[in-house]
């Protein structure tokens, strides 16, 4: 090894350390954790070694529930936040006057705490004995009943932490994609204004080419975030979440080792372990997809 290649490995060294220590180590253990049948982590100890827990996981009914959730959350969010997300920085491109003023109106909610937009969720959708919430009184005066958006019925929440997740990635979809639009070349647009190629021809044939790599960025990001939801349905839900039956998978893992079923380390491997594959699995699968439709320059 020349001392070129020698330098280079130790400028990164220090990153390969902490990547193995926080990020390979943790996996590792939590897979062998997860063949551990009956650990207790007082003792350290467990009494055999086999496929009981992902055995017990799978046929958890909390568990299914959980992944029926997050798969809803995943199929529904991800698509719309980035299409909306992409209509809304085509509109702030194009617009000349106070153009940064809506930009930084739109990142707003990025920076706020999401439990205080889980709270305002709340007052907006919640039925109480006193308000039917905002979003009642909406439909009342359209002719509509109102619906217990927090407590009531399961596609009425389902709606509801769907809304908030795509309300709560909006503004980092927002920035990224105004930022791919401002990169792509006028020269591109000037060429296509020359032969009077239609608006809708020029963002289809040149502005989604160009943009498609962030596209395809946030789409993956887009998926492994929804994946991890579980601060979304504490904040709109409570951490009671298995009675609320908006539990997700991440949030099955945390009850299983902190809440009021926990201190089952194993059965929370297994699940944790279950969800690295399902992310993996979908991760790989847009891979593959993004080489025919992503292009880069």
């Amino acid at each position: 090894m020349d001392k070129k290649n020698l330098k280079g490995w130790l400028y990164l060294l220090p990153a390969i350390l902490f990547l193995g220590l926080f990020m390979v180590y943790p996996l590792i253990d939590v897979f062998i954790y997860s063949f551990e049948e009956g650990y207790n982590s007082a003792s350290q100890t467990y009494y055999g070694v086999g496929l009981y827990n992902y055995s017990y996981v799978l046929h958890d009914p909390y568990f299914l529930q959980a992944v029926k959730n997050t798969f809803i959350l995943v199929i529904f969010t991800v698509p719309i936040s980035t299409g909306i997300a992409l209509l809304i920085s085509v509109g702030l491109s194009s617009i000349k006057k106070l153009k940064e003023l809506f930009q930084t109106i739109y990142f707003l909610p990025y920076v706020t705490n999401t439990l205080a937009v889980g709270l305002v969720f709340m007052i907006l959708f919640k039925k109480t004995p006193y308000t039917d919430g905002l979003v009642n009184l909406v439909i009342n005066w359209f002719g509509g009943n109102s619906v217990d958006f927090i407590d009531g019925p399961y596609w009425a929440k389902m709606f509801v932490l769907c809304f908030y997740t795509v309300w709560v990635v909006l503004p980092f979809k927002i920035l990224i994609l105004t930022s791919a639009l401002a990169s792509v070349k006028q020269d591109y647009y000037n060429a296509a204004q020359v032969d009077g190629t239609s608006k809708w021809r020029i963002f289809t044939r040149i502005t989604l080419p160009m943009i498609s790599p962030m596209l395809f960025y946030l789409i993956i990001t887009g998926f492994i975030g929804a994946f991890k939801a579980y601060s979304d349905a504490v904040a709109l839900f409570g951490t009671n979440l298995n009675t609320a039956e908006m539990n997700t998978i991440v949030g099955y893992i945390y009850d299983m080792l902190y809440g009021n079923s926990g201190g089952y380390p194993s059965y929370a491997s297994a699940a944790a372990i279950i969800l690295f594959t399902i992310v993996l699995t979908i991760t790989c699968i847009n891979l593959l997809v993004s080489k025919k439709h992503v292009h880069y320059e």
